[in-house]
């Protein structure tokens, strides 16, 4: 892994973000507004493919894939019709209401990443993108990286990303994850692997949890 500078930007330090059931709760129409807005983008031809494109690239055909906190399906929808078998789950029935429509192929799932609520795998590989990271209470984030850990086999992987200033440091999310038991095998400052600086607002990181690796 690359090593950078994580420190703390000076002024970018926030204690925590609402988690989403605090937004959904505030807003009862930010569930649907936030499906609408990726209907809209993908109607438009743009491009809102790119993490699944990262996750295909980093696994055989068939595997098996966690999306956790899949929203809508967005990732998981088109990484099943890459032919992967895909497991969601998602705190928000909303949105998985719209993931069941839309891809019917999957297997969707009402739950929250912080209980013990995520679907048994075992996965080759667990995506979270959409700034889920971002979205989890302070006190629940270590419980569910672990929960995403127990589902991964052996040598799998979590990939997820999310951006700075949503109350999680970079720096402490990498060092949690290794205290959980994640092996950090790379970081990125994009979905597209451009490579992560201490300049980085973003960060992606390929996680693993040791064992038999799926993937050199």
């Amino acid at each position: 892994m690359q090593r950078v500078n994580l420190t703390p930007k000076a002024g970018n330090i926030i204690e925590s973000m609402p988690t989403w059931k605090e937004v959904t709760e505030a807003n009862p129409e930010h569930s649907h507004n936030f499906a609408r807005k990726w209907k809209l983008l993908a109607a438009q031809g743009k491009d809102i493919n790119g993490e699944a494109r990262l996750i295909d690239a980093m696994v055989e055909r068939n595997s098996t894939i966690l999306d956790a906190g899949c929203g809508t399906g967005r990732v998981g929808g088109e990484l099943l019709r890459r032919g992967h078998s895909v497991v969601g789950v998602d705190v928000d029935p909303i949105l998985i209401e719209h993931a069941e429509h839309d891809f019917p192929d999957g297997h969707w799932f009402v739950g929250d990443l912080c209980e013990e609520e995520v679907p048994e795998g075992p996965f080759d590989i667990a995506v979270s993108a959409g700034n889920v990271m971002g979205f989890l209470a302070k006190e629940g984030r270590e419980p569910a990286l672990r929960n995403i850990f127990n589902s991964l086999k052996p040598g799998g992987r979590l990939v997820t990303g999310f951006g700075e200033g949503r109350g999680w440091e970079f720096s402490d999310f990498l060092d949690m994850a290794q205290k959980v038991g994640y092996r950090v095998d790379f970081t990125f400052s994009s979905w597209d692997m451009k490579l992560f600086s201490e300049h980085s607002t973003f960060l992606v990181a390929v996680l693993s949890r040791p064992g038999s690796d799926l993937l050199a």
